[in-house]
């Protein structure tokens, strides 16, 4: 990333200025992903206002989760060659555009652009900067500072979710958006927050760096003719060098794999924050108990978000992260196949409290197995490839699940897509673990078998198994 550039640089220093980092990172979460879930909330308005089915209405919540992690390379590009900074600032601008254009809106087609583009290009430009410099500023207690950053998206579900039905009674579901406009340009405050720094690893890089944040340090002296023009060159080969170390890791293997998985994760996770009210508000529960049911899942997320953030960062679990991972998408998956059983608020609020705590688990625990993957240096583009392979189906899932309702007139079948499509990311880390974990035992045992050596040109001694004390020598052949 750009950075104010020192001479040297500093250890991570797990705390000081960082905790300020993880604070803007938890209001940055709020006003993102917080925000992104109560649009749920406006589901019945839009399909009632606009005269519209599951499927268009649908849309909206798929194009601003689509748009915001599309762009989430945007905003790893802005990060890394204008600074953190800069990126959450213009993010916030334009996401708080964005819901305050919505506001007027006369048509779901105006609220694609608005709502669902606009809004979302903003998000992006937010979200993944301030994730990754939470990484930089933490080595030691990254879970936990993860887990208390990304806590944002459960507390902020927990606070807006009734907040934003009591602005839609009062001032209409036009009103709310636009209080919810102005809300989000807290993103800029956020954005204010974010202090670069320089880790002593980034020395290591082959490439040195000015005072002015251009690749190549400039010779003492003003060179001319034939000596411009070759080290322009030595730049332009250097930066594409560069570019092309920072992102070498999409050709490591693991990192594929964990790709895939994600693929996996990101078309099942959406659906049950898209479709939990409409199904509460269908079984008959009232509006309020309905949006209290998304205050209780964000809440209970802050819990999965912090307690799994610190459970994983004690020493005895710090190598099993992947597998606390992998356990807690797949028990997320388990409940979304059983929702279709839930008809009353009472056994709703069970799902509620399950579904979000393994939500905020494996929420928080994302950035962290990326970064154990492709490590600190390259987080950050990581970031936005790991989010940006959830643009595509957070895209179509959506308006897959109000197809199947349209269809089949429930909602079974949209939340088993959720849980089984969960429950295959799970698995396919599992399988590839198990077929690791095998490859290196049979590896291990290979290299304990004892080898067969030429006794060719030496004396060897041998004992007769029968009887030990008969020596039997073998004299070298000349």
């Amino acid at each position: 990333m750009a950075q104010e550039k020192k001479k040297g640089g500093v250890l991570p220093p797990d705390g000081g200025w960082g905790w300020m980092i993880v604070a803007g990172c938890f209001v940055v979460t709020v006003c993102t992903r917080a925000v992104t879930r109560c649009i749920s909330i406006f589901f019945v308005e839009f399909q009632m206002h606009f005269a519209r089915d599951y499927s268009g209405t649908a849309w909206i919540h798929s194009l601003v989760d689509c748009t915001t992690m599309l762009c989430a390379p945007l905003g790893s590009l802005i990060g890394n060659r204008l600074s953190c900074r800069v990126a959450v600032i213009l993010g916030g601008f334009l996401a708080s555009i964005g819901l305050v254009l919505s506001s007027f809106a006369t048509s779901l087609e105006y609220l694609y652009l608005t709502l669902g583009v606009l809004t979302g290009l903003g998000f992006a430009l937010c979200y993944t900067p301030a994730i990754a410099m939470v990484g930089i500023y933490f080595c030691e207690r990254t879970a936990l500072a993860y887990g208390i950053a990304m806590s944002g998206s459960g507390i902020g579900t927990f606070i807006l979710a009734p907040v934003v039905q009591l602005l839609i009674e009062h001032y209409s579901w036009r009103g709310a958006l636009l209080i919810l406009g102005g809300f989000v340009s807290n993103l800029c405050v956020c954005g204010a927050l974010l202090r670069p720094i320089i880790l002593k690893e980034e020395e290591a890089c082959p490439l040195p760096v000015d005072s002015e944040c251009e690749y190549g340090v400039k010779p003492p002296g003003v060179p001319t003719g034939k000596a411009v023009d070759d080290k322009l060159e030595v730049d332009s080969k250097q930066r594409c060098l560069q570019s092309m170390q920072e992102y070498h890791f999409l050709l490591m293997p693991d990192f594929l794999v964990l790709a895939g998985s994600f693929l996996l994760l990101a078309s099942g996770c959406s659906l049950p924050f898209v479709y939990l009210v409409p199904y509460a508000l269908d079984v008959g529960i009232g509006h309020q108990h309905a949006a209290f049911l998304m205050s209780i899942l964000g809440v209970i997320d802050i819990v999965g978000n912090i307690t799994f953030g610190w459970l994983t960062d004690r020493r005895c679990l710090k190598k099993y992260r992947n597998i606390c991972y992998m356990f807690a998408v797949g028990m997320e998956g388990l409940c979304c196949l059983f929702i279709p059983l839930l008809h009353t608020f009472v056994l709703l609020v069970p799902f509620s409290v399950l579904y979000g705590y393994f939500d905020g688990a494996y929420v928080a625990l994302i950035p962290v197995v990326t970064s154990d993957v492709v490590g600190t240096t390259y987080l950050s583009s990581a970031l936005g490839v790991v989010y940006f392979l959830h643009a595509v189906p957070y895209l179509v899932s959506p308006p897959i699940g109000g197809w199947l309702v349209d269809t089949t007139g429930t909602y079974t079948a949209t939340f088993f897509l959720s849980g089984f499509a969960l429950i295959s990311s799970s698995l396919l880390l599992f399988s590839v673990a198990v077929i690791r974990r095998c490859q290196r035992n049979q590896k291990n045992s290979l290299s304990k078998e004892p080898k067969l050596v030429s006794c060719e040109g030496k004396q060897v001694d041998y004992y007769t198994s029968k009887k030990k004390d008969l020596l039997i020598t073998i004299p070298a052949t000349s």
